[in-house]
């Protein structure tokens, strides 16, 4: 085995040798390669990349900190120095992986086979056309396209007579082949597709370095041929007026990635001559573009983590200025929608789980004029909504267990008392599909369990009645009933009760402290880890893993509360809640304690950084995907992506308050000379939410550091960036990779 026979070595730790070498070298001394050199380890073993060191005082608030790898930063990505330390750290991670190569082989095909090739999404009808998007064969993108409505389609008027199989009425045409626009590129992000309301002109935005930096682009549908407008340096927000001409679009700043300008782009002009239509002067917000679902208003969203904003423009007169709905206030957060001559306003005014306003057209900036229509409950999170000609829909959270409610806006006979829908299995992940016709009575829904696959579910929202429109297929040995979800709680230190969904193989699953625990978390923004069907789970259920989401808190859960007690001066309960939950599972028998394993991305990636800085010795093995670790050098510098509008997430370490409470938790900065769990870290080159830096540093600094012989490897896909590689199979090589690693370490060889 891998790990093992690094460990059979005899050699002393990793972490002892680098002291060794770093204390032989100045603190200033840059004479060492990227990748450096150590000849104490067997030639017959890979040699880790060795980091240089560079002092940089980062000190603040009379708190010294040195920072020796602040010199891996560069926002150009154009340093030849660090790329090649970082291509070293690859080369490392291939090397060592080496022995796994024929397991990651079968890992990856395994997933593979799980995925129906051929496959089509459900389709929808939108002005006269059926919309839908397909797969076929080895392609790693999907085909957009679309077919007339025609009269045979009344006989399938769900789908329009194709979709699982079926072949469909109206001729095929082809909207967008995107394989056809992603060859010759590494990384290909297509984003947003959109057609004017002729159903003539079709605007979509791509990314090609994954930045998330679009360019847009417009086909003419009646004669196949891109037209010569081009709009760079975009989000992927883009939004048409109701004249068939006028593409609404915003604009990222360079630095900082911020989403700060919309504009408004005339077909057949160039964008030099785009009428700025809106700025956001405040670095602390967000700004987003969406359309009412009646399509008679212009949406722009002015979203901060403690308040928010919409400003309103007439879709019919796209000149016109946009009016803001309600002042800006802090601790105030608001959405708007509309239905007939009335606003629908989703809002957390006196209402901490938020609550559903009704207001006349014209009177939204009159807060006396709203009138409640559904009332706040302490214990039901409303999550989000939508709003029908006749039906108001709420999707909700109470205790972690998701909801779906209907209110109709009319009392009639076809239009009686609200109700919920109900679904049958205890631990359940639900959303809305694609709804595109206010007038509908009929609502998609997405449903899937940890043992159900994705189903597209149409509900009449008149007879109550349900439809399966699709299920995922999964090829090959797969049964459901192979497999038991479960949900419980477990005691946190402080008494809370933390929810955890968890799912196993029922003939694999002993429930006698002998299954491999993968547990996963999250905890941060109030964002919330659903228990969705997940083909990337089935390799670790069918080797006797139980696979366990912790629902901490940070996440939403529970309700609003549960946010706010796990964000700012609280943050701290996320780790401890999830250092609780896997200490719970191995004393409720769910879990070998010689075989504990973790993951967690992005802020989970921050999770995972503070759990194995607290309680190392807990756990096996520790996966952390594009992790934010550089908490406190980030958060003071305002020229990073994300920084300014997150402060009131973490804490503004401007203030030496914020600053001492975030210096207890931040990974990086509490990287300690002990021994650290069997590490696998990630990141993408490209990112624009958590810049490759931070793991590349944090890598170092544990290399340094840590007093084990454990294994640390760090992947960089030097193509990608935050979300991982692109494409269709591409990212289950990633997975291969991560699992192999998990399995050599819980002594699982095929």
């Amino acid at each position: 085995m891998l790990v093992r026979r690094i460990k059979n070595t005899g050699i002393v730790g990793l972490g002892l040798l680098l002291m060794v070498a770093c204390s032989q070298e100045s603190d200033t001394d840059s004479s060492l390669s990227a990748s450096g050199s150590n000849t104490v380890l067997s030639s017959a073993y890979p040699v880790p990349p060795h980091a240089k060191k560079i002092p940089k005082d980062v000190s603040a608030h009379g708190d010294s900190r040195i920072d020796n790898y602040y010199w891996m930063r560069d926002d150009t990505r154009s340093d030849a120095e660090i790329i090649a330390h970082l291509e070293a750290e690859n080369a490392y991670t291939n090397e060592v992986m080496a022995p796994t190569q024929v397991l990651q082989e079968q890992l990856f095909q395994e997933m593979l086979a799980r995925i129906q090739k051929d496959d089509s999404s459900v389709p929808y009808k939108k002005k006269g056309y059926w919309y839908y998007s397909t797969f076929s064969g080895e392609m790693e993108y999907p085909i957009y396209a679309r077919r007339a409505v025609t009269a045979q389609d009344s006989q399938n008027a769900e789908t329009g007579g194709f979709g699982q199989g079926q072949s469909g009425n109206g001729q095929e045409e082809i909207l967008v082949n995107v394989n056809e626009l992603a060859a010759g590129h590494e990384y290909f992000s297509f984003a947003n597709l959109s057609v004017s309301q002729d159903g003539q002109i079709l605007a979509y935005a791509t990314d090609t370095l994954s930045r998330r930096i679009y360019t847009i682009e417009f086909k003419d549908l009646k004669t196949g041929e891109l037209l010569p407008d081009k709009l760079y340096g975009a989000s992927s927000s883009l939004v048409w007026a109701n004249d068939n001409k006028t593409l609404f679009y915003i604009k990222r700043e360079a630095q900082t990635l911020l989403e700060y300008q919309v504009f408004r782009h005339t077909i057949g002009s160039p964008q030099s001559e785009d009428v700025l239509v809106y700025e956001e002067t405040d670095k602390t917000f967000y700004t987003d573009i969406s359309k009412s679902l009646d399509e008679s208003l212009i949406f722009i969203r002015h979203d901060h983590t403690l308040k928010s904003g919409v400003s309103v423009l007439d879709a019919d007169n796209p000149e016109s200025d946009p009016e803001l709905f309600q002042f800006v206030e802090k601790g105030h957060k608001y959405q708007i929608k509309k239905s007939g001559n009335y606003f629908y306003i989703l809002t957390n005014w006196n209402a901490r789980n938020f609550r559903i306003m009704r207001v006349a057209q014209g009177d939204g900036g009159d807060r006396n004029r709203w009138q409640e229509l559904v009332a706040h409950q302490k214990d039901t999170l409303i999550t989000g909504y939508l709003v029908f000609k006749d039906f108001l829909v709420l999707q909700e959270m109470h205790r972690v267990v998701p909801g779906v409610r209907i209110i109709p806006l009319k009392n009639n006979a076809k239009h009686k008392k609200s109700y919920a829908i109900q679904f049958e299995e205890e631990a359940f992940a639900t959303s809305f599909e694609v709804n595109a016709n206010f007038e509908s009575d009929k609502l998609r829904l997405n449903y899937s369990s940890l043992t159900t696959p994705s189903s597209v579910y149409e509900y009449d929202l008149l007879s109550r009645s349900r439809t399966v429109l699709k299920q995922q297929s999964i090829p090959g040995k797969f049964e459901a009933k192979n497999y038991q979800s479960e949900r419980l709680f477990v005691t946190a230190r402080d008494g809370t009760q933390v929810p955890v969904s968890l799912v196993y193989r029922k003939d694999l699953f002993k429930k006698d402290g002998s299954n491999p625990l993968y547990q996963y978390g999250y905890g941060s923004y109030g964002a919330n880890i659903q228990p969705r069907f997940r083909i990337s789970i089935l390799p670790l259920l069918d080797r006797g893993f139980v696979y366990a989401i912790a629902h901490i808190r940070g996440g939403q859960s529970m309700g609003r509360s549960w946010y706010e007690d796990g964000k700012l001066f609280k943050k701290k309960n996320t780790f401890s809640d999830f250092i609780d939950v896997t200490k719970g599972l191995i004393s409720m028998k769910y879990a070998d304690a010689n075989r504990t394993f973790i993951k967690g991305g992005s802020a989970g990636g921050l999770l995972i950084g503070g759990v194995v800085n607290m309680a190392p010795d807990l756990y096996t093995g520790a996966i952390a995907d594009v992790p934010f670790v550089d908490v406190l050098t980030t958060m003071l510098d305002a020229s990073i992506p994300l920084t300014t509008n997150e402060w009131d997430e973490w804490g503004d370490p401007r203030e030496p308050d914020y600053y001492a409470y975030m210096r207890q938790y931040s990974p990086y900065d509490n990287v300690e000379r002990k021994d650290y769990p069997a590490l696998m870290i990630t990141t993408g080159f490209h990112d624009s939410q958590v810049q490759y830096f931070e793991p590349a540093k944090w890598v170092a600094k544990l290399r340094e550091l840590k007093t084990d012989s454990n294994l640390l490897i760090f992947k960089v896909d030097m193509q990608a960036g935050h979300g991982g590689s692109s494409g269709r199979f591409k990212p289950y090589r990633d997975k291969a990779l991560e699992y192999a690693f998990v399995f050599d370490l819980a002594d699982i060889s095929k």
